[in-house]
């Protein structure tokens, strides 16, 4: 899809006093403004890339404690005391709140297994390292529930997924985990209730780094 942004420069009429024997300035025509060209999302053909941004370091494991204490010091340098009943725990609060905020959720999934017709559902562990373009995280839910809603098997199901980002998106490295409970081995069959299937599909620097591969693995909470 391609962009156009039209920009419109400002009127600036010409008050400069006009000579003996001729127009006013401002009441001559004008040459017409110059409009730059219009703005695309699709690179030209031999355009140069920039070069792309090194991977961002991993982050740290929240320190709640500091956390905790930086609450209570903003809470107090706005006029709140937190000694009074109902406050006191209320850094602590803010604290474990903003950590959850910032801690990456996995996106729950549910679909029908095309075997059997019975559901097997989940959640979906979903990751791209940006080129150009990044992507609305909702686009992310969106995408896998797009997928989901048909007879499906996990290891295709992940693969389309990944498949889709790479394609529309054009990142360095895509990833994407699925784990799932399926209802066709856990009530029926060997029924072995509470088992698990992870799949996983990697592409781009996501496969070929190690490094990059791991940090994706260790957010997605995957041990190998």
């Amino acid at each position: 899809m391609t962009h156009e942004l039209t920009f419109l420069e400002p009127f600036a009429p010409n008050l400069e006093p006009a000579a003996d024997g001729q127009e006013p300035a401002a009441d001559r025509p004008q040459p017409a403004p110059h409009e730059p060209p219009p703005l695309s999302m699709k690179a030209e053909p031999g355009a140069h890339d920039p070069e792309p941004p090194g991977p961002e370091p991993p982050g740290r494991a929240p320190d709640l404690a500091a956390a905790q204490r930086a609450a209570a010091d903003l809470l107090t340098a706005l006029g709140i005391d937190v000694d009074r009943d109902g406050l006191r725990e209320t850094p602590a609060r803010m604290a474990r709140a903003y950590a959850e905020l910032f801690d990456p959720a996995p996106l729950p999934f549910r679909t029908v297994c095309e075997h059997h017709l019975l559901p097997f559902a989940g959640v979906a562990h979903v990751g791209y390292l940006p080129a150009e373009r990044i992507l609305g995280l909702s686009k992310l839910a969106r995408l896998v529930e797009h997928f989901a809603a048909r007879p499906q098997t996990q290891e295709r199901l992940t693969r389309q997924v990944a498949d889709c980002l790479l394609e529309r998106l054009r990142p360095r490295g895509a990833g994407v985990v699925l784990e799932a409970e399926h209802t066709c081995m856990t009530l029926r069959g060997v029924r072995a209730t509470g088992a698990t299937t992870i799949t996983s599909a990697l592409l781009g620097c996501l496969r070929a780094d190690p490094r990059s591969r791991a940090e994706f693995f260790a957010l997605a909470g995957v041990h190998v």
